[in-house]
């Protein structure tokens, strides 16, 4: 795939970052569908830096990887800065990692059940220390470019906190 080879370098550099701080990541892929792990785990040995996660896609899914009760979604909406970082709390947690990674979207040619406009994500990330976010609008209902995009934007926040954080 053209983008796991377009996002490997930026891959290897965040591999480098987690190792060098004895740390490790667990992943909750939303409107990703999977590409922001996919794209960790082309580092040879990701084991040592990636503990694992999942795509939430259903409420099935989310039940099963955060194990929170549904009224700890209370309020909230899918594709938003809260959603997202409590997904982020949340497999860090369960997955028992330093930092656990979440990205909520909407990535058009459907309607979201929670209203959110196509080409709108969160990426979230929660851990030792603290919690970031950061928001992409791409005005796009084209899915596939949408996916690309929010994946790139959840490695950018990852990767930027690692560089900057104490």
């Amino acid at each position: 795939m053209d983008l796991l080879k377009e996002l490997h370098p930026q891959a290897v550099r965040i591999a480098e970052l987690l190792r060098s701080r004895g740390e490790k990541v667990a992943v909750a892929d939303g409107a990703t569908g999977g590409l922001i792990a996919a794209s960790l785990l082309t580092v040879p040995g990701a084991l040592d830096f990636f503990v694992g996660g999942g795509v939430v896609y259903s409420f099935r899914a989310r039940d099963v990887l955060f194990d929170l009760p549904r009224e700890a979604y209370k309020g909230m909406r899918g594709a938003s800065e809260e959603y997202a970082m409590l997904q982020a709390r949340a497999i860090r947690d369960n997955f028992g990692a330093q930092w656990g990674l979440a990205e909520s979207g909407s990535v058009g040619g459907s309607s979201h059940p929670s209203g959110a406009a196509a080409g709108t994500s969160v990426a979230a990330l929660a851990g030792v220390a603290g919690e970031y976010a950061r928001l992409l609008e791409t005005h796009s209902e084209n899915r596939i470019d949408n996916m690309a995009a929010f994946t790139r934007n959840a490695l950018m926040l990852l990767e930027q906190t690692l560089n900057t954080a104490p």
